[in-house]
């Protein structure tokens, strides 16, 4: 359990603390409300949620997406350590821990560039990936995009340590989500390289997470699942956000599926440059075909 001492909120107003596992908790609660598709049905992901503690992963230094004057604020916990935890625990707030490919650091103070490279998702995104993932104790998962570690954790706590392969092409967040990993008693295999080569070495896999959209599937994650597994990840999309993307994989590298919602992420490193939606299988504009009438509108494509 993590409190941290605030500071006063105003002259004469004493310090108040706040309690990391009640924050978990108000947050939890909070994301019951945005309906299906999060804790609901996934009594393991709620345990989980509540007995992970966020903020052991987040940096002493983050960047807020909320721009004041038109830059992101820097929150150090240093300075700031009731505004540092309780933004950790909003359901809808990301936290920007890279932006540049790291030639911007938190310790430089806000900045205008949204060039994002690494965040820790926001909990409602994380608790909605997992619930589409939904592991059961025991199969073997390959995250890819291992980040600050977090979602790792998650995970770990499903499945189990010895059954999770991470992957982050970044060698210092590996390092770092590592040994964060292992103060928690975690020890799952954490591998810096390119997470679109997936991992064959420990494949076949019962499921992929993508903590990075795409945009196109790497044929090396539709390999390296067995017949009826799944892969997650959020998908680029014509739509001004990414989709995030539900598929059953048939084992000989074939999958099929759905989208299941829609959110915002970074893309992998390799698929950062845009394509022509044509390129991608996406149906062009002309082939959504829209009616309206007295019993409402639909939209559909062929």
């Amino acid at each position: 359990m993590t409190t941290t001492k605030a500071a006063p909120e105003g002259p004469g107003s004493p310090p108040r603390h706040l309690d990391a596992a009640e924050l978990r908790r108000r947050c939890a609660a909070t994301i019951d409300t945005y309906g299906p598709g999060y804790f609901e049905g996934r009594p393991w992901l709620r345990q989980a949620f509540l007995d992970t503690p966020r903020e052991h992963f987040v940096p002493d230094r983050y960047w807020s997406t909320a721009r004041r004057e038109g830059r992101f604020p820097v929150l150090d916990r240093a300075e700031r350590p009731h505004a540092w935890l309780k933004r950790i625990y909003r359901p809808l707030a990301p936290l920007i821990t890279q932006i540049a490919l790291g030639e911007i650091r938190p310790e430089d103070g806000p900045t205008d560039c949204g060039d994002f490279t690494s965040s820790i998702s926001c909990p409602a995104a994380v608790v909605g990936m997992l619930h589409h993932l939904d592991p059961r104790p025991g199969e073997r998962i390959l995250e890819i995009g291992t980040g600050s570690g977090y979602n790792a954790a998650l995970l770990a706590h499903r499945v189990g340590a010895a059954a999770l392969v991470t992957v982050d092409i970044d060698a210092a967040l590996a390092d770092r989500a590592e040994s964060k990993l292992a103060q928690l008693g975690l020890t799952p295999t954490v591998v810096t390289g390119d997470g679109e080569l997936g991992y064959g070495q420990a494949a076949p896999f019962d499921g992929i997470l993508s903590t990075a959209a795409v945009r196109e599937i790497p044929q090396a994650w539709l390999r390296q699942v067995r017949p009826g597994g799944v892969i997650v990840t959020p998908v680029d999309t014509p739509f001004n956000c990414d989709g995030l993307c539900r598929l059953v994989c048939d084992g000989q590298g074939n999958a099929t599926g759905r989208m299941v919602g829609g959110l915002d992420f970074m893309k992998v490193r390799g698929q950062r440059e845009r394509r022509p939606y044509s390129e991608l299988g996406w149906p062009l504009w002309s082939d959504y075909h829209v009616t309206a009438g007295p019993g409402g509108q639909r939209i559909r494509t062929p």
